[in-house]
């Protein structure tokens, strides 16, 4: 049996590992301009609903290409107005992937509908168009793409379903900030696009969400969303010198502040370096695994470019002793600060609960006994990247059949 001989060499087992301190799998990158931007905001006027808002809405639209923006609070406050702008209510089916984050279908349940959960292609883990169509009854209304890992779904495809069944499209683009498809930004994609400003995603606002929208009606809908349902903030209110306010909606308080928003337009101006750094480390990766038969990273289609919000791969079980657990805790003794995105959401406690299947997904459940989710941010070295690439060939090396 190979790789016994290196057993002992591994930290978990005693060993000394590959790094003294714990690598991430992602975490925010800031600048002095980033605190600059926020001190200033601090000694100004306004610290919520001011011109720092609307300043980072048209900037992000002007970027994406997309008609509006609307900024909310986090990515699930952003995919809950998207639904909510959707016409979701009781009842109602969305179609969506399992592997995703629970806010995705969450966002579903808040609002009285029913998350239907279709199956992912092998190769990318994206959305496959055909299980949605399969998918699609008389109480579908929308399907929710999840541009899992950075790429983009195949919104054509996608498109043409919500069409042809006069269904909503809305991309959970999350993860996808800066990518693109068939020469299209993400944001501008579907009718709504949600996103994160997790401190771990491509730009960060502490925490907060947006969503884009081509449709100014909608776009309008989700700011009464955000404020309680009510139609103007207090800054409009103040210039108009008026007092009234009125509540058309059941809304809720999902405003994001002009502190974070100052954070976001300054992150927002460092974008394209900071995706062009997590394509050279995506690049550096798939180079060092690409002579590795234990480890298979997703395959990126040629007609679109990822934001690389994550790096995950396969591990090959057919090539390893061990299953994917042993791996991951090698690696996180090892240092370096592996994940795995995601438990197929229908496994969660709470939706076995609701009564959901535990094996309604084949695809995505065998995608998730071999996943890795492996450090990647801009603010990472070169050095950083080759203890991961060390680490992870150590642990293989150490455990193959």
């Amino acid at each position: 049996m190979s790789g016994v001989g290196n057993l002992l060499e591994l930290a978990c087992n005693g060993g000394k590992p590959v790094r003294e301190t714990i690598l991430p799998y992602g975490r925010q990158w800031l600048d002095e301009a980033d605190i600059d931007a926020v001190v200033h905001v601090l000694r100004s006027a306004w610290l919520t609903t001011g011109p720092k808002v609307e300043e980072f809405e048209r900037e992000f639209a002007r970027l994406t290409g997309a008609g509006q923006a609307v900024a909310l609070n986090s990515g699930t406050a952003a995919l809950h107005a998207a639904v909510f702008a959707a016409g979701i209510g009781p009842g109602d089916e969305v179609i969506l992937p399992p592997l995703t984050f629970a806010a995705s279908a969450n966002a579903v349940l808040y609002l009285g509908g029913r998350p239907v959960f279709a199956d992912c292609l092998p190769d990318t883990l994206l959305l496959d168009p055909a299980q949605v169509e399969r998918s699609i009854t008389p109480r579908t209304k929308a399907v929710i793409a999840v541009d899992y890992a950075g790429q983009p779904c195949d919104y054509d495809a996608l498109q043409f379903l919500a069409n042809r069944y006069g269904v909503k499209l809305i991309a959970d683009a999350c993860h996808s900030l800066g990518g693109s498809y068939q020469g299209r930004q993400v944001g501008s994609l579907a009718e709504l696009n949600a996103f994160s400003f997790h401190p771990v995603k491509t730009i960060t606002t502490g925490e907060g969400g947006l969503v884009t929208a081509a449709d100014g009606e909608l776009a309008e809908k989700m700011r009464a969303f955000r404020n309680h349902g009510i139609t103007t903030d207090f800054r409009q209110r103040s210039e108009a010198g008026s007092w009234l306010y009125e509540m058309v909606t059941l809304g809720f308080n999902y405003r994001l502040s002009d502190i974070a928003c100052a954070l976001g337009l300054s992150q927002l101006s460092r974008l394209p370096a900071m995706l062009a750094r997590r394509r050279e480390i995506a690049a550096l990766y798939n180079e060092a695994f690409s002579a590795n038969p234990a480890v298979t990273p997703l395959t990126q289609r040629p007609d679109r470019e990822s934001g690389w919000h994550l790096y995950v791969v396969r591990l090959n079980t057919e090539r390893l002793r061990v299953p994917r657990s042993l791996v991951f805790t090698a690696l996180r003794a090892e240092n370096i600060g592996v994940n795995v995105h995601y438990l197929p959401v229908y496994r969660h406690p709470y939706y076995q609960n609701l009564g959901y299947s535990n094996s309604l997904c084949p695809v995505a459940e065998a995608a998730y006994e071999e996943m890795l989710t492996l450090p990647l941010f801009p603010a990472m070295t070169d050095q950083d990247v080759n203890d991961v690439v060390r680490a992870l060939e150590k642990v293989c090396a150490a455990y193959e059949k």
